[in-house]
């Protein structure tokens, strides 16, 4: 069955809290992957029952005559692909610029200088207002998952064909290859596939770069977006997403990649035996600064006896590297791997 990328848009900044309190979320429910969008308006719709919008099916890869001339993309992270494409002169205006924070010199010049159309999750209003005949973007949720967000046939209706990243995928995830497969599908559209082969073969180079050296043991990982509380489940990243490929790739073993779904729910007691060695911080779901929310984990009592805190083993990555497609995944990786194999 297609795998529907769960990452979310930032219409779902209120459901974040309500997400990270459910026991026992399956693969059903979609990870919080852009549920910390700074400036996110907080209007998601519950149509995927407890509180969860329902995920809009993946549709086709567009077969286009001609590239496209007028882009919408639905995400920062979208732009940042089409800008690394050389395509960044046809995106006429970008939803959720909040990816850009994770972009720094050139790169965030050239991404600073997209038309944002909204800067929430993408009105359907603003986007067809664009007149775009292609609109992409890394979350299926994006269209028409959330009220206000176009839905894939409304697009159609106002002439605008839609590329989302969706990938199959078995559970564990233990690579970022869901990555590549969107990186080359978007060349492909654009006639770009020389840049789109060195793009992925950059990624490819940066994570061969930050990986364990032969023969070293995977480190146990805790991945939290968000300090435990007292008697309540600890909401972690399950087998099923993209940021246990990343984890997997850096040498860290998840302690909840058995768990199909790409969030896991663990109990204080679970968490203890399973004793994580490291804990990968995510950030962009709190309303606290990435320093206080590192504080606040490390400071949790569910996790003082843990040998992550005993050691003080915790890296803090941004969600929008780590739980979707991001031409800043290899970087990801390398930030991880440097943090919970304790290497500076």
């Amino acid at each position: 069955m297609r795998r529907h990328r769960r990452t979310i848009t930032t219409a779902v900044a209120a459901l974040a809290a309500t997400v990270l309190l459910l026991a026992g979320c399956g693969s059903g429910a979609p990870a919080a992957g852009h549920a910390g969008h700074e400036g996110g308006d907080g209007g998601g719709s519950s149509a995927g029952g407890a509180g969860h919008p329902a995920a809009p099916a993946c549709p086709p890869t567009p077969q286009l005559a001609a590239p496209p001339r007028r882009v919408v993309t639905m995400d920062g992270g979208a732009a940042a692909v089409l800008n690394e494409l050389g395509q960044r002169e046809r995106i006429v205006g970008t939803a959720a610029p909040d990816f850009f924070a994770a972009f720094t010199g050139t790169e965030r010049t050239e991404l600073d200088s997209i038309p944002v159309l909204d800067p929430g999750q993408g009105t359907t209003e603003s986007v067809v207002a664009a007149k775009p005949d292609l609109v992409v973007g890394i979350s299926s949720y994006s269209f028409g998952g959330f009220d206000g967000t176009p839905s894939v046939e409304r697009l159609r209706q106002a002439g605008a064909a839609s590329l989302v990243a969706c990938e199959d995928a078995p559970s564990p995830v233990q690579d970022i290859d869901e990555t590549y497969a969107f990186i080359q599908q978007v060349a492909t559209v654009f006639g770009a596939q020389e840049r789109g082969t060195q793009l992925v073969d950059r990624i490819r180079a940066q994570v061969a770069a930050a990986a364990p050296a032969p023969g070293t043991a995977p480190v146990r990982v805790l991945a939290l977006s968000s300090a435990p509380q007292t008697a309540q489940p600890l909401m972690t990243q399950g087998g099923s997403g993209l940021a246990n490929g990343i984890i997997t790739l850096a040498g860290g073993q998840n302690i909840a990649a058995d768990q199909d779904g790409d969030f896991a729910s663990l109990s204080a007691e679970q968490v203890a035996a399973l004793d994580p060695q490291a804990i990968v911080v995510i950030t962009g779901f709190s309303p606290q600064s990435d320093a206080e929310l590192t504080a606040a984990i490390r400071s949790s009592p569910v996790l003082a006896s843990t040998t992550a805190v005993r050691e003080n083993r915790l890296v803090t990555v941004p969600q929008s590297i780590t739980l979707s497609p991001s031409v800043l995944n290899g970087q990801a990786v390398a930030t991880i791997a440097k943090g919970i194999h304790g290497t500076g």
